[in-house]
């Protein structure tokens, strides 16, 4: 009897660990078939990014270049402002204060002469009896 027992105890240990085995091979099937799927449109997203990747890089390099020239320009254009102010700026204050001083004059030569002005100080009656005293 106790045989029999411990064979009935190992049938149903080895039902149990076929039904595991089992469940466990269609889990390992399951997840073949997923990382297979996730392989199949990861390659293809990979590549595209590959190539949004390299058109980005491409779209820097054209900007970079854009910015080197854009500074030489300004560059350029600095050296081509302080030129003129010193070609031009001396000269150009020299007509206009002449201007300032003809159209003054003529001013003047018209109008009768003015008369000076003259500002006075009015210091305060406390503050005179305080200086006087010391």
């Amino acid at each position: 009897m106790a045989g029999l027992l411990v064979a009935v105890f190992w049938a149903i240990l080895v039902s149990f660990l076929a039904v595991a085995l089992v469940r466990l091979a269609q889990t390992l099937r399951a997840a073949t078939r997923l990382l297979d799927g996730v392989t199949e449109q990861a390659v293809p997203l990979l590549g595209e990014a590959s190539q949004t990747v390299r058109s980005a890089q491409t779209q820097l390099d054209r900007v970079e270049a854009i910015a080197v020239d854009v500074q030489d320009v300004a560059a350029n254009a600095s050296a081509l402002s302080a030129t003129v102010a010193s070609t031009f700026g001396g000269p150009l204050v020299k007509v206009a204060a002449f201007g300032y001083g003809v159209r003054r004059a003529l001013r003047r030569r018209g109008a009768p002469p003015a008369e000076p002005v003259v500002v006075t100080r009015r210091v305060p009656a406390a503050r005179r009896r305080r200086s006087g005293k010391d």
